[in-house]
């Protein structure tokens, strides 16, 4: 393997942090090989009702109705279809199916009664040189300051089973919070539209400590594979719906060979989008 310069600007998002505890072979196919993956409906449902959302705050509070809201769903899906023409052969699979989604938003929470203090916010935390970052669908603050970390999910809520590393997402956002402003959020809130459930919980500052110890320990572990070369695959119920299965050795399929840095391309954000 090439040497890694002291240099690299190392960073880790929740969704890099959650692809390389799934699978690291996973976490490699996508930030250093960068392997296309088709289109994928779902994805473009989840990207348009979270756009619908958005937008619906920018309306007065008495305006953002149910209505309000389908209404908003042609003009969102233009602007996706601009930034990716290719979801265009998805448009019937992707925008069906959409207004149940918010119709069970709005059985949920009330937007008239709410007013976000953020919207798709960047946040963003160095601890001792590794850079934690990503987007918070929704971050609202009380009169008293208090903060509270939203993020919606077109699909079904986890089982018990799965419902750490579902908001381990969410404590991810918290520790950056925390960490970047000195305060600690008060709530982190799950929104599953597919099932109308809320997971929520009101972490303390020993569950975030927890989650920088784990996010220190992940990364050692990206750094000490990235460095050995030994990306392994880790076979699990999600390999159903992975799209690289076809070069994956767990399915007989062969890894295409390493990129030239890819050290580098596995730990520096400058290499590696994400």
């Amino acid at each position: 393997m090439e040497a890694v310069t002291e240099h690299l600007a190392r960073a880790l998002s929740p969704s890099r942090a959650t692809d390389f505890m799934q699978c690291p072979l996973l976490y490699r196919f996508r930030v250093v090989d960068r392997l296309p993956e088709p289109p994928s409906a779902a994805a473009a449902r989840g990207s348009l009702v979270h756009a619908v959302l958005d937008r619906l705050f920018d309306l007065p509070p008495g305006h953002r109705t149910l209505e309000a809201a389908t209404d908003l769903v042609p003009g969102e899906w233009e602007r996706l279809l601009l930034a990716d023409p290719v979801l265009a052969e998805l448009a019937e699979d992707a925008c069906g199916g959409t207004e149940e989604l918010l119709r069970s938003w709005f059985a949920l929470e009330d937007p008239t009664r709410l007013q976000p203090a953020e919207r798709e916010l960047y946040v963003e935390a160095d601890l001792d040189g590794l850079v934690i970052r990503g987007y918070v669908d929704r971050l609202d603050e009380a009169p008293d300051g208090r903060l509270r970390v939203v993020d919606y999910k077109t699909g079904r809520s986890p089982s018990e089973t799965f419902e750490g590393r579902a908001l381990f997402q969410l404590k991810f956002y918290a520790l950056a919070l925390w960490r970047s402003r000195g305060v600690l959020p008060s709530r982190l809130q799950l929104v599953y539209l597919r099932d109308r459930t809320v997971l929520w919980i009101d972490p303390s500052e020993a569950d975030l400590l927890a989650t920088e110890r784990k996010v220190r320990a992940l990364w050692a572990a990206i750094e000490q594979v990235a460095r050995t070369g030994d990306w392994r695959a880790r076979p699990s119920r999600a390999c159903s719906w992975c799209a690289h299965r076809a070069v994956c050795p767990a399915w007989g399929g062969t890894p295409p060979p390493l990129p030239a840095g890819a050290t580098a391309l596995a730990l520096d954000p400058r290499s590696a989008a994400g």
